[in-house]
Protein backbone atom coordinates (compact mmCIF):
# COMPACT_ATOMS: atom_id res chain seq x y z
CA UNK A 1 0.00 0.00 0.00
CA UNK A 2 2.69 2.50 0.73
CA UNK A 3 4.60 1.50 -2.80
CA UNK A 4 1.45 2.13 -4.59
CA UNK A 5 1.23 6.01 -2.63
CA UNK A 6 4.93 6.34 -3.42
CA UNK A 7 3.90 5.98 -6.96
CA UNK A 8 1.06 7.94 -7.17
CA UNK A 9 3.30 10.63 -5.78
CA UNK A 10 6.11 10.47 -8.11
CA UNK A 11 3.54 9.65 -11.32
CA UNK A 12 1.80 13.05 -10.58
CA UNK A 13 -1.63 10.82 -10.04
CA UNK A 14 -2.06 12.80 -6.96
CA UNK A 15 -2.00 16.08 -7.95
CA UNK A 16 -4.30 15.44 -10.53
CA UNK A 17 -6.89 13.91 -8.00
CA UNK A 18 -6.22 16.92 -5.69
CA UNK A 19 -7.02 19.26 -9.25
CA UNK A 20 -9.92 16.94 -9.54
CA UNK A 21 -11.08 17.29 -6.08
CA UNK A 22 -10.69 20.96 -6.01
CA UNK A 23 -12.82 21.31 -9.50
CA UNK A 24 -15.59 18.89 -8.19
CA UNK A 25 -15.79 21.33 -4.74
CA UNK A 26 -16.06 24.30 -6.92
CA UNK A 27 -18.67 23.34 -9.18
CA UNK A 28 -20.87 21.86 -6.51
CA UNK A 29 -20.53 25.03 -4.05
CA UNK A 30 -21.71 26.88 -7.18
CA UNK A 31 -24.25 24.51 -7.67
CA UNK A 32 -25.74 24.64 -4.27
CA UNK A 33 -25.56 28.39 -4.27
CA UNK A 34 -27.74 28.67 -7.43
CA UNK A 35 -30.07 26.33 -6.21
CA UNK A 36 -30.10 28.30 -2.89
CA UNK A 37 -30.86 31.60 -4.60
CA UNK A 38 -33.58 29.65 -7.19
CA UNK A 39 -34.92 28.21 -3.69
CA UNK A 40 -35.41 32.29 -2.38
CA UNK A 41 -37.26 33.32 -5.16
CA UNK A 42 -39.47 31.03 -5.14
CA UNK A 43 -40.20 31.42 -1.83
CA UNK A 44 -40.50 35.06 -2.04
CA UNK A 45 -42.87 34.26 -5.07
CA UNK A 46 -44.79 32.34 -3.10
CA UNK A 47 -44.93 34.83 -0.64
CA UNK A 48 -46.11 36.96 -3.07
CA UNK A 49 -48.74 34.84 -4.57
CA UNK A 50 -49.92 34.73 -1.15
CA UNK A 51 -50.25 38.37 -0.11
CA UNK A 52 -52.18 39.20 -3.06
CA UNK A 53 -54.97 36.27 -2.10
CA UNK A 54 -54.73 36.14 1.36
CA UNK A 55 -53.10 39.45 2.36
CA UNK A 56 -49.42 40.40 3.74
CA UNK A 57 -49.96 40.18 7.38
CA UNK A 58 -51.83 37.33 6.99
CA UNK A 59 -48.94 35.53 4.50
CA UNK A 60 -46.54 36.81 7.16
CA UNK A 61 -47.92 34.95 9.71
CA UNK A 62 -48.67 31.66 7.83
CA UNK A 63 -45.22 31.91 6.28
CA UNK A 64 -43.42 32.54 9.69
CA UNK A 65 -45.45 29.44 11.36
CA UNK A 66 -44.74 27.11 8.27
CA UNK A 67 -40.51 27.91 8.93
CA UNK A 68 -41.13 27.44 12.29
CA UNK A 69 -42.61 24.11 11.77
CA UNK A 70 -40.17 23.14 9.58
CA UNK A 71 -37.68 23.83 12.17
CA UNK A 72 -39.47 21.61 14.67
CA UNK A 73 -39.81 19.06 12.67
CA UNK A 74 -35.99 19.37 11.62
CA UNK A 75 -34.87 18.92 15.62
CA UNK A 76 -37.13 16.08 16.19
CA UNK A 77 -35.66 14.05 13.31
CA UNK A 78 -32.19 14.74 14.96
CA UNK A 79 -33.36 13.78 18.28
CA UNK A 80 -35.00 10.51 16.88
CA UNK A 81 -31.18 9.90 14.98
CA UNK A 82 -28.98 10.81 17.83
CA UNK A 83 -29.48 7.14 19.48
CA UNK A 84 -28.81 5.46 16.60
CA UNK A 85 -25.81 7.84 15.55
CA UNK A 86 -24.42 7.27 19.38
CA UNK A 87 -24.91 3.52 18.88
CA UNK A 88 -23.03 3.44 15.48
CA UNK A 89 -20.44 5.38 16.63
CA UNK A 90 -19.59 3.20 19.79
CA UNK A 91 -19.26 0.23 17.46
CA UNK A 92 -17.56 2.09 15.35
CA UNK A 93 -14.67 2.99 18.19
CA UNK A 94 -14.86 -1.00 19.85
CA UNK A 95 -14.57 -2.25 16.01
CA UNK A 96 -11.35 0.31 15.76
CA UNK A 97 -9.85 -0.72 19.39
CA UNK A 98 -10.20 -4.28 18.70
CA UNK A 99 -8.54 -3.60 15.17
CA UNK A 100 -5.68 -1.94 17.29
CA UNK A 101 -5.44 -4.66 19.62
CA UNK A 102 -5.22 -7.20 17.31
CA UNK A 103 -2.50 -5.37 15.07
CA UNK A 104 -0.47 -4.80 18.26
CA UNK A 105 -0.60 -8.65 19.31
CA UNK A 106 -0.06 -9.77 15.74
CA UNK A 107 3.19 -7.64 16.06
CA UNK A 108 4.36 -8.66 19.39
CA UNK A 109 4.08 -12.22 18.51
CA UNK A 110 6.92 -13.02 16.70
CA UNK A 111 8.93 -11.64 19.44
CA UNK A 112 7.26 -13.67 22.37
CA UNK A 113 7.56 -16.82 20.47
CA UNK A 114 11.13 -16.56 19.64
CA UNK A 115 11.89 -16.83 23.96
CA UNK A 116 10.70 -19.85 26.07
CA UNK A 117 9.09 -17.29 28.71
CA UNK A 118 7.86 -15.00 25.83
CA UNK A 119 6.31 -18.62 24.40
CA UNK A 120 5.02 -19.76 27.90
CA UNK A 121 2.90 -16.22 28.13
CA UNK A 122 1.05 -16.94 25.09
CA UNK A 123 0.08 -20.22 25.25
CA UNK A 124 -1.06 -20.02 29.15
CA UNK A 125 -3.64 -17.22 28.60
CA UNK A 126 -4.57 -18.79 25.25
CA UNK A 127 -5.19 -22.16 26.91
CA UNK A 128 -7.11 -19.81 30.28
CA UNK A 129 -9.65 -18.48 27.11
CA UNK A 130 -10.27 -21.81 25.56
CA UNK A 131 -10.85 -23.91 29.36
CA UNK A 132 -13.51 -21.20 29.91
CA UNK A 133 -15.09 -21.48 26.74
CA UNK A 134 -15.32 -25.19 27.39
CA UNK A 135 -16.95 -24.32 30.75
CA UNK A 136 -18.90 -21.94 30.04
CA UNK A 137 -20.64 -24.31 26.95
CA UNK A 138 -20.55 -27.17 29.47
CA UNK A 139 -22.00 -25.41 32.75
CA UNK A 140 -25.69 -25.93 33.96
CA UNK A 141 -28.27 -23.15 33.04
CA UNK A 142 -29.42 -21.04 35.50
CA UNK A 143 -32.87 -21.41 37.36
CA UNK A 144 -35.05 -18.71 36.77
CA UNK A 145 -36.06 -17.40 39.64
CA UNK A 146 -40.02 -17.90 40.84
CA UNK A 147 -42.20 -15.59 39.44
CA UNK A 148 -44.90 -14.30 41.67
CA UNK A 149 -47.97 -17.09 40.33
CA UNK A 150 -45.10 -19.74 41.69
CA UNK A 151 -45.32 -18.22 45.09
CA UNK A 152 -48.19 -19.70 47.56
Amino acid sequence: MLASLLASLASGETVVALRRARRAAIVYLLVGLFAACGLGFLIGALYIWFAARYGSLEAAILFGLGFIVLALLVLLVDRLTAQSRARKAAERRKSDLTAIGVAAAMAALPGLLRSRVGLGATVVPALAVIAYAIYRENRAPEADPPSEQDLP
